[in-house]
């Protein structure tokens, strides 16, 4: 199995869906301190992880956060606290952990229901370019 960097935080994502893809692109041009790597939740890592860790894919699919210290956020937990670390001004998003996860999580579920027929869906995962390679882990 693919090791995770331990000074890395690992992104798991929906790799088939655009709107998963497209904010991986925006995560990757605006992580100036390389804090993120990625792997898409159908990948060999990403299978292992939600195993390891018991997630139920039917309720959570769209994106996970894995940390260092093996912690877990998924849903808009997930979201901001990568929003939260990629500096000015989407970072500011991070102010958003205040509102409790319920609230949050309702709109990140109205969005993650509505994702593929909203942003449209692709027929396998996404292949990274030879120079982002090394971001991504299988």
């Amino acid at each position: 199995m693919t090791t995770i960097p331990t000074n890395k935080e690992l992104i798991l994502f929906d790799g088939v869906c655009n709107l998963c893809n497209t904010s991986i692109q925006y995560v990757i041009k605006h992580d100036k301190m390389n804090r993120f790597v990625f792997a898409a939740l159908q990948s060999d890592l990403g299978k292992s992880i939600i195993e390891k860790h018991g997630i139920d894919t039917s309720k959570i699919d769209s994106i996970l956060l894995h940390t260092p210290s093996e912690k877990i956020y998924y849903k808009s937990t997930a979201a901001l606290k990568i929003a939260s670390k990629l500096g000015v001004p989407i970072s500011i998003m991070g102010v958003f952990l205040i509102v409790p996860a319920f609230i949050r999580n309702w709109v990140y579920d109205v969005i993650a229901k509505n994702r593929y027929k909203w942003f449209g869906k692709k027929e396998s995962c996404m292949i990274p370019t030879p120079e982002l390679a090394s971001k991504f882990l299988s």
